[in-house]
């Protein structure tokens, strides 16, 4: 074989190579994309894609990524398969200085603002500080950053439950006092368990907490992935289309396009 003819061979072969080892780490293990049920993602039932939902779906179309498989779990289980197994994309997740080394983040979905929230007929409940807060029952679930946070912040009566839902209805069995919610997810929650739920209301912002919650993949999964991932929201987004799906919903916000993101710093701790 002449020279140039085997040098071409090789070149080719080695790109050969080089693809097929990237599809053989993408596709080695299917990709698993998790995420709980709130007004952004699913409905209680699983069968309601809400707008997060919907635009995660686009994001791996724009990226050419369709061989994935989408599961709704209690966040807890959700965060674990994240944590611990490769190839796993989770939203909505909020980016902490904690969580910073431990997942490959991808895009910023969207910002939002947590509020503590009381039933609409429970005056008895009188909140204008954290310290206020603290002498209630709060409901959180298990492993969110809400429960990291109020944990951090000293509150000792807090009532883990798996899901919001099962919160809510805790909040009005009165078990719990206080529930911490996003807008959007405090309306859906009394409008699901309606007449029972009369309405909630807001009595102190949780300022610390407002930020941002992304796509993440978990360690372990192909650099080459994430990346397309990655570029695929950057073009949705300069489109306008992550500003569309958001657009109305109560609480919530969406970055500008290319915004630089600033990890938020913990919380200061009390004198």
């Amino acid at each position: 074989m002449p020279d140039a003819y085997r040098l071409r061979f090789l070149r080719r072969a080695a790109c050969g190579l080089l693809l097929a080892g990237i599809g053989g780490a993408a596709g080695a293990q299917a990709l698993r994309v998790v995420t709980e049920a709130t007004a952004y993602t699913f409905d209680e039932n699983g069968t309601t894609p809400g707008p997060a939902t919907a635009l995660v779906r686009a994001t791996l179309e724009r990226a050419d990524i369709h061989d994935y498989r989408l599961d709704l779990y209690p966040w807890a289980r959700a965060y674990d398969k994240a944590l611990n197994e490769p190839n796993v994309l989770i939203y909505l997740i909020a980016r902490t200085p904690e969580r910073e080394p431990l997942f490959l983040w991808t895009a910023e979905v969207l910002r939002i603002q947590y509020h503590l929230y009381r039933l609409a007929e429970r005056s008895d409940i009188r909140v204008a500080s954290l310290a206020d807060a603290q002498r209630y029952v709060v409901g959180v679930v298990r492993d969110d950053l809400r429960h990291e946070y109020l944990r951090k912040r000293g509150f000792t009566r807090l009532t883990v439950s798996a899901q919001e839902p099962e919160s809510m209805r805790r909040l009005l069995a009165r078990q719990v006092d206080l529930l911490p919610l996003a807008e959007i997810d405090a309306e859906q929650l009394c409008r699901d368990t309606r007449p029972r739920c009369t309405g909630l209301v807001r009595v102190l912002t949780l300022d610390e907490l407002t930020g941002g919650l992304y796509m993440a993949y978990s360690r372990g999964t192909a650099p080459a992935l994430v990346e397309r991932t990655r570029e695929a929201f950057a073009q949705l987004s300069a489109e306008g289309a992550v500003q569309r799906a958001f657009a109305g919903l109560p609480g919530s916000a969406v970055p500008e396009p290319d915004a630089p993101h600033a990890v938020p710093a913990p919380p200061k701790s009390k004198p």
